[in-house]
């Protein structure tokens, strides 16, 4: 068996096209969406994460405004540009990156952000509509995770589902947006004894753990959907998941690739976010 490539880039494009046709209807009815970006300090990764999200906006017709601070930016002056944007009903979603310099609690500056403007979906509101069932802006990579699995046709109702790792960010939401779906979902993470037996009885499998060859052929099932959330470096610099691709994909019957999976759906559910944002607020106006 080979699996077959769950291409995000393409899923991507579909979803884009869509979100600028929607995003240009409320331009029209004067409520350009709009999506404010805070950058303290200057760590590499996040610049390119940066580069790639607002060249996204430009693409799909949502207005962006990126404000850059060095890492001498104090806390306190932080929660001030927040409260500014807050009260700006010009920016619909406030994402702030991560990882922030050290003398500031990330807890924080998730919490100051308006929950209509919380387009990661990180604050302990949007958890708890997550938790609940209740409509809200969900986490942009569980929620692109769900849109691959999807796009595959197989279905997730009935269906067993192991999340390897339980992050704010990606395990813990992936699992409640797994169980919606009416799947029966086990978390597995660094304290299970024993992965592969858990995994080996998985339909679909996402593995969010941050550290390479997580998840081995001898680990999955025969014919199951395979998400890797990982980004890794091997040493020679060349990118890499949580999932060992070739032995993987031998087995799997449908596995996203690093890069090329993930990563651009994830951009595209927060531009999807900051539409379904401004639509609330238009509705609200």
């Amino acid at each position: 068996m080979s699996a077959q490539l769950i291409d995000g880039n393409a899923l991507s494009s579909h979803w884009r096209a869509d979100i600028a046709a929607r995003a240009a209807e409320l331009c029209a009815q004067g409520h350009a969406p709009g999506l404010a970006v805070i950058v303290v300090g200057d760590d590499p990764a996040s610049a390119v994460y940066v580069r790639n999200k607002v060249r996204a906006c430009e693409a799909t017709g949502i207005r962006s405004v990126l404000e850059r601070y060095p890492d001498t930016f104090t806390q306190a002056e932080l929660l001030v540009r927040i409260a500014a944007l807050n009260a700006d009903p010009s920016v619909h979603g406030i994402l702030v990156q991560m990882p922030l310099p050290r003398h500031i609690d990330p807890h924080k500056v998730i919490e100051a952000i308006s929950q209509r403007k919380d387009v990661d979906g990180y604050s302990v509101q949007s958890a708890g509509e997550l938790m609940t069932g209740l409509p809200g802006l969900r986490p942009c990579t569980p929620w692109g995770c769900m849109k691959l699995i999807e796009s595959t046709g197989q279905p997730i109702a009935g269906r067993h589902a192991v999340v390897i790792g339980r992050s704010n960010t990606v395990g813990k939401p992936m699992a409640l947006l797994l169980l919606q779906a009416n799947a029966s979902v086990t978390i597995c993470h660094s304290g299970t004894p024993d992965l592969g037996l858990h995994a080996r009885q998985a339909d679909i499998v996402v593995v969010a753990t941050g550290r390479r060859n997580t998840l081995r052929a001898d680990m999955v099932k025969p014919g199951a959907v395979v998400i890797d959330v990982g980004i890794n470096r091997r040493e020679d610099g060349s990118l890499c998941g949580d999932v060992d691709f070739p032995s993987v994909s031998a087995v799997a019957g449908w596995i996203t690739p690093v890069p090329g999976g993930v990563g651009p759906m994830t951009i595209t559910m927060l531009l999807a976010n900051t539409l379904q944002a401004a639509q609330q607020y238009a509705l609200s106006a």
